[in-house]
């Protein structure tokens, strides 16, 4: 079975519980609220024949840069998001593409998934999950 390629650019429509992520990322309050006003975009570049995605975050807030090779760990800085530095791997379970960021924080990572035209995402840290759907741009 072949995997998705998830290239494009994706507008945020909806989202639910990141305040309570955030809270377990020990992220304070003021900027909580500030990421919960946000509706960040997703461009995604990912070449299936090598394995290599680059999935970028960009809002009037702040913007996040992933670049990595599916299956290969390599060491994350979220500085942008909560200043931990962790080990992460990106890799398909079935049709969706799953992360692992190992560090501080339990059960951090995320999971990527396209149904139609809609990316979604969930993300966990600590017994948390806030959920994000994102409409790819026409």
């Amino acid at each position: 079975m072949s995997k998705a390629n998830m290239t494009g650019t994706y507008h945020m429509v909806s989202q639910e519980n990141m305040d309570s992520y955030l809270s377990a990322l020990d992220v304070n309050f003021a900027l909580r609220k500030v990421v919960c006003m946000l509706k960040p975009t997703k461009q995604i570049q990912h070449d299936p024949s090598t394995g290599h995605m680059n999935i970028k975050t960009i809002t009037t807030f702040k913007n996040f840069d992933m670049d990595f090779y599916l299956g290969k760990e390599f060491t994350e800085d979220l500085h942008a998001v909560d200043g931990r530095k962790c080990q992460t791997t990106v890799d398909w379970q079935g049709d969706k593409l799953v992360c692992e960021q190992k560090g501080e924080k339990k059960g951090r990572g995320w999971t990527h998934w396209l149904d139609g035209n809609h990316l979604h995402l969930e993300l966990r840290a600590e017994g948390a999950t806030a959920k994000q759907v994102f409409k790819k741009a026409e």
